[in-house]
């Protein structure tokens, strides 16, 4: 069986008020960094929130056009779910970077500064698998997006297969506090989808690049 890139070592004994507060703020404040705001602004591509589907995150930076635009976006958002587990793992415990990770999609999803309005977490999601359990699951969550948005050619379905996927692998490789953790990101990623999901019954879901 595959071991967490983070040691596990500590029960979940390991975590009192502070460290639980700590790891929160940590994994909130650094998700609620709007790397596709401060990216289009910087490439003079203006307000990406007026355009698409309004969101923040690498796809809808793509329908700019600017391919290193949402490039930069995309490694932004998923670095910061990777440095929040990281920096709360390094501060508090292994446990209290699993609060990090979970924090840190829910402050890009729903950031105080653009009125809780951000992005769909997908990147932060990845971000977060990588630095928790880089190998297998971490990978095998990439991968799982990339073959979705090969074969399907929409950002969307590639998005919620990866994050229907992470809960089984780390059932499979991981242990339980990777399940739960996986399971309720899943959950978040699927009400941020849940207009695609529409659209992708209906048939009417846009492609990758394509404007909605």
């Amino acid at each position: 069986m595959a071991k967490p890139f983070l040691s596990e070592q500590m029960q979940m004994g390991d975590l009192d008020l502070l460290s639980i507060l700590g790891a929160a703020t940590i994994g909130y404040f650094l998700g609620s960094i709007p790397y596709g705001l401060v990216v289009s602004h910087l490439f003079g591509l203006g307000d990406v929130r007026s355009i698409g589907s309004g969101s923040i995150g690498a796809t809808n930076v793509l329908r700019t056009g600017n391919k290193m635009a949402a490039f930069l976006t995309m490694i932004g958002d998923g670095g910061k779910g990777s440095v929040a587990v990281l920096v709360a793992a390094s501060l508090f415990s292994w446990h209290a970077g699993l609060i990090a990770g979970f924090f840190a999609l829910i402050g890009h999803n729903y950031p105080v500064w653009l009125g809780f309005k951000g992005g769909k977490g997908v990147a932060t999601f990845i971000g977060v698998q990588l630095a928790l359990a880089f190998w297998p699951q971490g990978v095998l969550v990439c991968l799982t997006w990339l073959i979705g948005a090969a074969l399907s050619k929409r950002s969307s379905v590639a998005s919620l297969s990866c994050a229907a996927i992470a809960p089984l692998l780390h059932l499979v490789f991981g242990t339980t506090p990777l399940v739960i953790l996986s399971a309720l990101l899943a959950a978040l990623i699927f009400i941020a989808h849940r207009a695609n999901i529409g659209r992708i019954l209906a048939g009417t879901e846009p492609r990758i690049g394509e404007k909605k």
